[in-house]
């Protein structure tokens, strides 16, 4: 490979990257700010800036001051394709060939941008078309639909119970202090109390009591059961 195809690879990699972050921050096509971008990315918010003023120059990002970024039908659908491909990889991984839980993103990540988009739909077809990755992400489907959003932890009432759904976006380090507190998809949790300072959540999960900071809990969906929704 010559410097300058290593060159084009590593810009295709990024962009991919901001496309899959973007789509994943954002609920309902909703703006992301560009520091959520940064962070997200482990970057500069002066390079996560500079690339999305690039990327709205090719017609995948629509940016508007003050308010942040949002992907461009173009830059959804490329979205998608990728978080497709990733969470497809995920599931090869965990169910095929049990590498863990938390490990699966990052070879992942890995494997969405070495491998040819021509192996996504027979990958899909061997592992039966699986509805969602192992974080309870929904994997979008050939034409690009996507399950609507959760509700968000950090959202539940004092005393309501719940289901956790998903875990978005995925971050390794995110991924991993859940999976230390068993907190990851089908488990049931109650919430006990909320600290009004800093949000720090306490949780009931099974015969234990579960402490998870407002960040971190903000990145789990849940769905609310039916007696919360009762109010039973």
């Amino acid at each position: 490979m010559t410097e300058t195809q290593a060159r084009s690879d590593a810009l295709s990699e990024s962009v991919e990257m901001y496309l899959k972050t973007v789509f994943e921050l954002a609920a309902g096509g909703d703006f992301v700010p560009i520091s959520a971008v940064a962070s997200q990315l482990n970057i500069s918010p002066v390079s996560a800036t500079e690339m999305v003023h690039r990327l709205q120059e090719e017609g995948l990002f629509e940016h508007r001051p003050y308010r942040g970024v949002r992907l461009s039908p173009l830059g959804s659908s490329r979205a998608q394709q990728i978080l497709r491909r990733h969470r497809l990889w995920e599931c090869f991984l965990h169910g095929r060939l049990g590498i863990g839980w938390v490990e699966v993103h990052d070879l992942a990540c890995a494997l969405e941008h070495a491998v040819d988009q021509s192996v996504t739909e027979p990958l899909a077809d061997w592992l039966g078309q699986p509805a969602f990755c192992p974080h309870g992400n929904p994997i979008p489907d050939s034409p690009g639909a996507v399950p609507i959003e959760g509700k968000e932890l950090t959202k539940l009432a004092v005393g309501e119970s719940a289901v956790v759904e998903r875990i978005r976006p995925e971050r390794s380090d995110i991924l991993a202090y859940l999976a230390a507190r068993e907190l990851w998809p089908q488990a049931m949790v109650t919430l006990k109390s909320k600290e009004e300072l800093d949000g720090t959540l306490v949780l009931a999960l099974g015969n234990r009591m579960v402490v998870v900071g407002e960040s971190v809990a903000a990145h789990v969906l849940v769905r609310p059961t039916r007696e919360s929704e009762a109010g039973v």
